[in-house]
This record gives structure tokens, C-alpha cells and sequence, in this order.
């Protein structure tokens, strides 16, 4: 059971009633939107604008995402779970976007993607795991992901060769991500699969309220609070920046949420490395070019600066010759 149960919209748009590729067009258009928009503002941010606060820019979209939510009208009488529910869930979310954010600091775009799109085996592997859940697979589905995989990262490493930026601390960063998203969708899956009723309102809400306060911590012991406070105070538009992506965002995340519901966590992953790679090859082409200017030795600039000067003295001197036989 994948939610059947329970008659889901996204946005208004009823889904529960429409065909599975009617359902499944409508969530992906809103997932491709939404973290389309988010891999432009985070490379422009991260690599253009060189500020690398994932915690805090995780803590600041959490309050956008809240605000956007009880503007569609939510609140906390419409639970149909306890909060105890949402405390994994929270934490393991909340680590990781931050890690996720904060990789960027050390990994380029097309780098965190090729990671990425290798989601799929760990979450088919940790689905078996989660209580509630204890998904298994054929075999075979297993191989299909792994050759998904690898021609994923085949079709990266091009890109990631071209621009290189990698970093042990991304990588490993990046790799927590990793495990965290397995058990993340996983566990969103385990709780519409217990309890129907569960909206993806909700399960956004509770898991941002619940998870606010993990960021605290670690923004805390690395110091990442007053930086990126002082940061963003004398750049404020980098606000501006982080509420756009996170309204972006916000549509992605229902969406990703009404796939989970209706398809699991697997299919939902699956289908979403592709998306991501196709976002990843847009994002790289809408980008402008900040290679640096070629570096030219010193002494090739001398020498130039030299024959420039040189040449004009001698069309001085020929100015000079021209005017003295105008005046005999």
C-alpha cells in the first residue's frame, strides 16, 4: 500500500482520481522545477558568491518552508500522527540538506551530482531495514539500478573532469548525505505506508518543525552562526536569494513527497537521479563562464609593454621628421 488509501493532491491539483502517468508527470514537473531553480541559486551562492553555510542556509529555508505551509492553511489539529513520529525523520532530513548545502563549499555542481545520482542503491538496500517498511527486491531490479548508476556517473565524469573541485571533506560530507537520504526516503515511505492518512503537508511541517532545532548544534560548535550571520548582514540580498530557492524548493519537496506517496521511495529515487542530471546539464549551460583570464609570465608582459613602447617612440620620431620638412 502506497497511500490508495488516502485521496492526494499537490497544490490543488487532484491526483489520487488520474492515471499513473498523469500522477507521475504532474509530481515530476514540480520536482524538476523546484530543484532546477535550486541548482542555480546554490552554484551562484556557493561557487560565485563563495559563501559556504549549509547549516544556517538550511535553518533559514526551514522558517520559509513553515511560513509557505501555514499560508496554505495547515495547523497542528489536522495531525493524524504523534510528534514522536517525526523525530528520525527530522534529524536524519535535517543532516542531510545541511551536509548536503555544505558539500558545496568543497564539491562542485556537476561533482555533488555524480554522488547523488548513486541514491538508488542505498536506498533500495536500506528499505529492507526500516520497521514498517522491510522492502525487498528481485534481483534483477537490483542490477537494473546498478547499470542506472554507473551510466549516471559515466555520464558526469565528463563534467566532472572539465571543472574540477573536489575535496576529501566534500566527498565525505557528501557521502553522509548519502546515507542519510536512503533512510530519509525510506522513512517518509514507512510513515504513509502505516498510516494512510498522512499528507505530505504534514509530513513536511512536523519534520521541519522537529528538525529546526538539530541545526543549532551544529552551527554552534563550528562557528558557522556568527559567519554566516555577519556574512549575510553585510550581503542581504543573499536573503532574497535563499527565500526564492526555498520557495522553489518548497514545491519540490511536495512534490517529491506526493511520489514517495504514490510510487515509493525506490521508484521516486530512481526517476529523480535522471531529473537531477538533466537539471545539472541546464543549470551548466545557463551559467556564464568564470574561467580566469590565461596568466601571461612577467616577462612576456615586459617584453610586450616593451615593443609597444618602442614602437611609439620610433612613429614619434617619424611625426617629428614629417613635421620638420613640412616647415623647410
Amino acid at each position: 500500500m502506497k497511500g490508495e488509501d488516502q485521496a492526494r493532491s499537490l497544490f490543488g491539483i487532484p491526483l489520487t482520481d488520474r492515471p499513473k502517468w498523469q500522477q507521475f508527470l504532474i509530481c515530476s514537473s514540480g520536482f524538476f522545477f523546484g530543484y532546477l531553480v535550486n541548482g542555480i541559486c546554490e552554484e551562484y551562492v556557493y561557487n560565485r558568491l563563495q559563501f559556504s553555510y549549509g547549516w544556517y542556509f538550511t535553518f533559514v529555508q526551514g522558517f520559509v518552508y513553515l511560513i509557505l505551509i501555514m499560508l496554505q492553511g495547515f495547523t497542528t489539529k489536522k495531525m493524524v500522527n504523534p510528534w514522536k513520529t517525526y523525530v528520525k525523520l527530522s534529524a536524519v532530513l535535517m543532516g542531510s540538506h545541511g551536509l548536503t548545502k555544505g558539500s558545496l563549499a568543497y564539491l562542485n555542481y556537476p561533482a555533488q551530482i555524480m554522488f547523488k545520482s548513486t541514491k538508488v542503491l542505498p536506498v533500495m538496500i536500506m528499505g529492507a531495514f526500516i520497521p514498517g517498511l522491510r522492502r525487498k527486491y528481485p534481483f534483477h531490479e537490483y542490477i537494473s539500478a546498478l547499470l542506472l548508476v554507473i551510466g549516471l556517473i559515466l555520464f558526469t565524469l565528463a563534467d566532472a573532469q572539465t571543472y574540477p573541485n573536489f575535496s576529501i571533506i566534500g566527498i565525505i560530507m557528501i557521502l553522509g548525505a548519502l546515507v542519510m537520504d536512503a533512510f530519509l526516503g525510506n522513512f517518509q515511505e514507512a510513515i504513509f505506508t502505516m498510516n494512510p492518512e498522512t499528507t505530505q503537508m504534514e509530513m513536511l511541517f512536523c519534520s521541519t518543525v522537529v528538525g529546526i532545532p538539530f541545526l543549532v548544534v551544529p552551527m554552534i560548535l563550528t562557528g558557522e552562526l556568527v559567519r554566516a550571520w555577519n556574512s549575510c548582514s553585510q550581503h542581504p540580498y543573499v536573503y532574497g536569494v535563499l527565500v526564492f530557492e526555498a520557495m522553489a524548493t518548497f514545491i519540490g519537496q511536495m512534490s517529491v513527497l506526493s511520489l514517495i506517496a504514490i510510487f515509493g521511495a525506490a521508484v521516486t529515487a530512481m526517476h529523480g537521479s535522471g531529473l537531477l542530471l538533466i537539471a545539472m546539464g541546464i543549470i551548466l549551460k545557463m551559467l556564464p563562464d568564470s574561467k580566469p583570464a590565461p596568466w601571461i609570465p612577467t616577462s612576456n608582459v615586459n617584453a610586450r609593454h616593451h615593443r609597444e613602447t618602442s614602437s611609439e617612440e620610433v612613429e614619434s620620431v617619424e611625426l617629428e621628421d614629417e613635421e620638420k620638412k613640412a616647415l623647410v
